[in-house]
């Protein structure tokens, strides 16, 4: 299980500004490294690491899309049928993160992104409470889920994956409830780009100032468990 509460790790010697990119350019730098405090300097500017070589390979690339995709505080849709998929599932929190993130980096998967960079990088994350995986499990078997950095009242969500049908999506509900909760805040979840799939969920698309401004209140909000 993650540490609890987080442990900050020592500053990073990068320095991240999406501001220094130009109107509709995604790619901001190339570079830097993986190590906690990079990782974590980065989100909280706004910023986050992707490789931009052949599946996420080098060089390593630092991306602030614009716009961003987004999931505000009750912007979440849940149709009837996905409710109903959704009580098939069980949910859990942190009990499978290395599972799920190796699901997300399957090489059989179109796009595939995640290298074992990455991996090792969000495992120390995990470990040092600033990494999650929320999980979808059926009959003791993990069918879906997905993982990502939470820090403040951001959680910024790196890939998902599903075996049955509705799996992704559940765990998506599911974060965004436990999330939210009920209060007014200006909590946001983070998606990068937005897709026909998380449009039908409620993710909206803004410019990169309106996520710069949004995220600045995110950071400010208390965090809390899962």
């Amino acid at each position: 299980m993650p540490a609890w509460p987080p442990i900050e790790p020592p500053p990073s010697r990068w320095v991240m500004n999406p501001a220094a990119a130009g109107p509709g350019e995604d790619l901001l730098a190339v570079g830097a490294d993986l190590e906690p405090a990079t990782v974590l300097q980065a989100y909280r500017s706004g910023v986050f690491p992707m490789g931009i070589g052949r599946h996420g390979g080098d060089p390593l690339g630092w991306w602030s899309p614009d716009p961003r995709g987004v999931l505000l505080p009750r912007g979440l849709h849940v149709s009837r049928s996905l409710r109903r998929s959704c009580r098939r599932f069980e949910i859990r929190v942190n009990t499978a993160f290395s599972d799920v993130i190796a699901a997300c980096a399957d090489r059989r998967r179109d796009g595939r992104w995640i290298t074992a960079e990455i991996i090792d990088a969000y495992t120390r994350l995990h470990e040092l409470g600033w990494a999650h995986s929320i999980e979808t499990w059926r009959d003791g078997r993990l069918v879906g889920g997905l993982y990502g950095i939470m820090t403040g009242g951001l959680f910024a969500g790196e890939s998902m994956f599903y075996r049955e049908t509705d799996a992704s999506k559940a765990a998506l509900v599911a974060l965004a409830e436990r999330f939210f909760g009920d209060e007014p805040s200006h909590r946001v979840i983070d998606v990068q780009w937005q897709t026909p799939h998380l449009q039908t969920l409620g993710m909206v698309e803004i410019p990169r100032a309106a996520y710069l401004d949004a995220l600045e209140r995110a950071l400010r909000e208390p965090l809390r468990p899962l």
